[in-house]
This record gives C-alpha cells, structure tokens and sequence, in this order.
C-alpha cells in the first residue's frame, strides 16, 4: 500500500488534515521530525475531528531514521522543482509519497534521495498549493494507478 510521509510539517491543521485522509483511505501516514509545532492531540483533532484514532502513524525522530526504516520503497516527492507531472508518473504499491514543510520544502540532501519527483502543474505565476490538498491530488492518482481502493 502506499504510504505518506510528511517532513518536518510546521502546519498542525495540514498535518491533521493529512491524518484523516490517511484514516479514511488505509494509508500510513509517516512524521519525520522536528515538527514546527508541539504534537498535541487537541490541535491535531480540530483538523483531524474523530479520525486520528483509526489513522496509521509512524514518527521518526530526523529524517535519517526514516530513509533506514523505509527499506528497498521508493521515495517520490512532491516538489515545485520537478519536471514530471504527477499524472504522467508511474506509481507502485510500495511507494511512499514524501511531502515538505509548508513554508520551505525539503532541503537539498533529503530532495538528491528521492527516487522520484514529481509536480503538479499549475497556470503561471502561482507558486504552489497547500500540502494537504497536494497530497490528496497525488495519493488519488498513486491509488487509482495501483487499484488500491480502501
């Protein structure tokens, strides 16, 4: 199945966000830390509501602990700085969808390691879209493509 990882998120509305559509559809939702704001249950289901409690969570203390707990899977981020549509793309059961911080991506090192890159494109002039409407874009399609219905 398809995982998501979230590095270092710094928005705890996104990230409760991410958590539920990980809940409703199966997924495992990976937090690799320091995150940009206290882990609290209480912020986290403002977002989340009810869902946090059927959610697969994985945390990692740095970003090192993850790429050695994730074994032989495929890295595929989603990036600005790709060239590939995320539609155009070939998804696989065992990848994991690594997404950056909100307000600066992920750094140099942690980006040279994905195995994949991935955008989604969008009219001129516009930076990005916010990281939990991203990832359910590109969960939707990695899901569709490898029929993984929940």
């Amino acid at each position: 199945m398809v995982d998501i990882a979230l590095y270092q998120p710094d928005i705890p509305q996104n990230m409760g966000t991410i958590l539920r559509l990980g809940a409703c559809l199966g997924v495992t939702v990976h937090i690799i830390e320091p995150m940009g704001f206290p882990w609290s249950e209480r912020r986290l289901r403002r977002a989340g509501m009810d869902y946090l409690d059927g959610v697969d969570v994985v945390r990692h203390a740095k970003f090192e602990s993850f790429a050695a707990a994730k074994g032989g899977r495929r890295l595929v981020l989603l990036t600005t700085n790709a060239s590939l549509s995320y539609v155009k793309a070939a998804y696989r059961a065992d990848d994991i969808l690594l997404l950056g911080r909100e307000s600066a991506g992920v750094p140099v090192e942690v980006h040279e390691q994905a195995d994949l890159r991935v955008t989604i494109p969008m009219h001129p002039g516009f930076r990005s879209l916010n990281v939990a409407v991203a990832c359910a874009m590109v969960l939707g399609e990695a899901l569709r493509q490898t029929s993984e219905d929940p």
